[in-house]
This record gives structure tokens, C-alpha cells and sequence, in this order.
């Protein structure tokens, strides 16, 4: 979700991960400039505009390349990527079309690997699009700190030669929380990435890793990849921040001065996926809220409606959110562990605990009980839990321990275990 940034924390991540303080991929000269780029919204190459019917077209299919440059690495370099407009499918079942930004290493190495980074862009505007953001798109000063985090992630997975592939896997109508399409959407992207770039499928290691928001895709992926990728040689999946089920974060967060403004772009995100208007059941006083949430990203909401409370943003009979049938029925669906079957790969657990439950916005023993659940599948997990940390330290110590773990999976070593 975000992180509660200051100058400190830029620093410290980007020392953590040996990124510049500029940001790892901002415009280099006489590439696209900020004013220059075009938002997702309006580029044409968003837009599928092929013959064949999408829904007609198998998941994963690539739809369009084009060449960007990502700006300068750490040296002054310029780096290339390619991006890719692929096929997915939506909450609902429908075709759609989203784009993966794929970092191609400096030097071929003898075996690609392909390192998924998963993005916690936590949008309900395609500003924040990792697409966009990557190649100097301006998401606007409230969310760019969040961007320069992300573009050191993305540089320190590049600087260990591997493939990164970066995927929008919100879709075009960003549903933000919509774990089961943002998991199809991760799985598509990078199963269109190893086709657009010509790598075997069935033999090309493959890991994911995503915190927060991003840990929506990473879980969701890592549940579904057996039915719905199962060719793909996933190697492990490192995961942080997890909003194991929903229904037990929105009372967590309720209430509070620092959290609980994500309530009603969350609420707006998953609504949005399953074609539910949501203003019918909002006050007066929450439609406001909503409609002002409805083109931001998660920078912007924070701070805006502190001390925000569900009873407040929803009118008298809907105020008991979790008992009111549409939306139980939608929380319900979003619980993590809740796909038939199990991962197939290791998987890396990270959970910040401050107050004795939680980080303030994910709750530990519910990531706890979902790694539990993993090990009794079968899957090799190891779990750490941060005490003392809140959300944004812990997501700060995911990142360095997330690339390393990936770096040993990646390397053919045992993963550890702590089941």
C-alpha cells in the first residue's frame, strides 16, 4: 500500500539497495520527458487494435511491443526496455489488454532468469501506472516518492542481471485489491514477456516478488500459477505486507489518523472490478470522499480524510459493511489461501508487527495462519515476522531480504524452511 515517506527513507532505501538518489530511471537526454509522456489513459498503445477478437486470443498473448528508455542507471547509462501491450482477463471474465515494461540485463547471461517485480502502485488513475511511472511519467508530487522506491527495486533486480518484468496488473479499469485478476494479470504479463522475448516457457526460471498492494499480485499469482500457468518454471515468490483478508483489515485501519483514508479507494478499487456501483451505498458525505479518491493513487490519500470511519462513508443501513450481502459476498472472494490446490514454488513470508497485531494496516497473525497453511499443503515457506515494525519499515527490510532470497532461488539453492 505506501509507505510514510521522508527524505530519511528515500535515503535509506536507496543506500539499502545501492541506487542513486536521483531517481533510478528518470528521463535521460533525448528521451521522453515528463511533459512529453502521454498518460496510459490516452495512449494509443493501451488500446488492442488487432484483427482477431481479444477474448478469441490465449492468455499471455503478446499484442504489441514498442522500445523505451528508462533513463539512466547508476553509471549514466541510458536503459532500454520493451513493453509489451499482452491479453488478460478481468474480474469479471472478459478480455483485456494491459502492459508489462520489460528491463533487459546489461550482458546476456548463459541461462535467463526472469524477476517479476511487483509493483505497490495502489492506483485509481493510470498516473501512477508502473508503465508510465518507469519512463519519467509524472504521477504527481504526492505519489513520486513511492515511485523512486520502486524504480531502486526495479534497478537493484536489473544490477543481478536479470530479465525484470514490470506488469500493470491492475488492467486498464485499475481494480485495485482484485487479487484473482491482478494474480492473471501477473501470470499473463510474464508468460508474454518469455514469449516476446523468445524464452522457453517450461525452462526458464521464473520469480516473483511484491509487498503490499504488490503482495496481491505475488499471493494470488503464486495460489493460481498450477492451473493457470502451470508450464512456467517458478522458482519462488517473496511476498510482504499482506492483506490476508480484507474483512479483518478494514476494522484494523477503521478509525485510524494514517490508514484509514485507503478505505474508500480500496472499497472504489474492488467495486470497480466486479461492476458494482458503490455510491448507492455511501453517505453523502462518502460520495464526496469517493469521487475525490477516484483519479488518486495511494501518495495522495494519505492524510487526506484522517480518522476516516466506515460508519461515516456509508449511509445508516450499510454502515455493518461486512454483514451487507454484496460486499460480504466480495470480501469473501478476496481472502488469500482460498484457491483450490496449493504454490508449486518456495515462498518467502515477511510481516511487520508494531502494536502487538499488526503493522497497522496488515495483521500479523493472519499472515502467520496463511504461511501455516501453506506448510500443511506442502509448500516450503519461511516466515518472519518484524517485531516492532510498522508498515513501512518492515516493507523497507523486505526489499533488501526479498532480493537476496530470489538471488539463492534463482542460484538453485535449498530454499529454508521454517515450517
Amino acid at each position: 500500500m505506501r509507505f510514510k515517506l521522508t527524505a530519511v527513507t528515500v535515503l535509506a532505501t536507496a543506500l539499502a539497495t545501492g541506487a542513486s538518489l536521483a531517481p533510478a530511471v528518470a528521463p535521460a537526454e533525448g528521451a521522453d520527458t515528463n511533459q512529453a509522456l502521454v498518460r496510459p489513459s490516452k495512449d494509443p498503445f493501451y488500446r488492442y487494435d488487432g484483427s482477431t477478437p481479444l477474448k478469441d486470443l490465449r492468455p499471455g498473448t503478446p499484442l504489441k511491443t514498442r522500445d523505451v528508455t528508462l533513463g539512466a542507471d547508476t553509471n549514466g547509462t541510458p536503459v532500454p526496455a520493451e513493453q509489451i501491450l499482452y491479453r488478460t482477463t478481468d474480474t469479471r471474465g472478459r478480455a483485456v489488454a494491459t502492459v508489462t515494461t520489460v528491463v533487459l540485463p546489461a550482458s546476456g547471461t548463459a541461462q535467463p532468469r526472469v524477476a517479476a517485480y511487483l509493483s505497490f502502485y495502489d492506483a485509481l488513475s493510470s498516473k501512477c501506472d508502473p508503465s508510465y511511472t518507469l519512463r519519467g511519467g509524472n504521477p504527481g508530487a504526492a505519489n513520486a516518492q513511492l515511485t523512486d522506491i520502486e524504480q531502486g527495486a526495479v534497478q537493484d533486480l536489473h544490477q543481478q542481471g536479470y530479465v525484470v518484468t514490470v506488469p500493470d496488473f491492475e488492467g486498464p479499469g485499475l481494480h485495485w485489491v482484485a487479487g484473482r485478476e491482478s494474480g492473471r494479470s501477473t501470470l499473463d504479463g510474464i508468460t508474454a514477456t518469455l514469449r516476446a522475448l523468445k524464452l522457453d516457457e517450461k525452462t526458464t526460471p521464473v520469480g516473483m516478488m511484491g509487498y503490499s498492494g504488490g503482495s496481491i499480485a505475488a499471493d494470488w499469482a503464486s495460489e493460481l500459477q498450477p492451473k493457470h500457468a502451470p508450464d512456467l518454471n517458478l522458482v519462488g515468490t517473496a511476498m510482504g505486507g499482506l492483506p490476508v483478508n480484507m474483512a479483518h483489515n478494514l476494522p484494523y485501519v477503521d478509525g485510524t489518523p494514517e490508514w484509514s483514508d485507503v478505505i474508500p479507494g480500496a472499497m472504489l478499487g474492488i467495486s470497480r472490478a466486479h461492476g458494482l456501483d458503490l455510491m448507492p451505498y455511501l453517505s453523502d458525505w462518502g460520495r464526496m470522499v469517493v469521487r475525490t479518491e477516484s483519479t488518486q493513487c495511494i501518495g495522495e490519500m494519505s492524510g487526506e480524510f484522517p480518522n476516516l470511519t466506515i460508519k461515516h462513508l456509508m449511509k445508516k443501513k450499510y454502515e455493518d459493511i461486512l454483514h451487507v450481502p454484496v460486499f460480504k459476498r466480495i470480501l469473501d472472494g478476496l481472502v488469500m489461501g482460498s484457491v483450490k490446490g496449493h504454490p508449486s514454488a518456495p515462498m518467502f513470508i515477511v510481516a511487520g508487527n508494531h502494536d502487538g497485531k499488526g503493522d497497522d494496516v496488515m495483521i500479523a497473525a493472519d499472515q502467520k495462519a496463511l504461511a501455516d497453511e501453506y506448510c500443511s499443503q506442502g509448500v516450503t515457506v519461511q516466515y518472519e515476522e518484524i517485531q516492532g515494525a510498522d508498515h513501512s519499515n518492515a516493507g523497507l527490510t523486505f526489499l533488501n531480504e526479498a532480493t537476496a532470497w530470489l538471488g539463492s532461488r534463482f542460484a538453485g539453492a535449498p530454499a529454508p524452511s521454517s515450517c
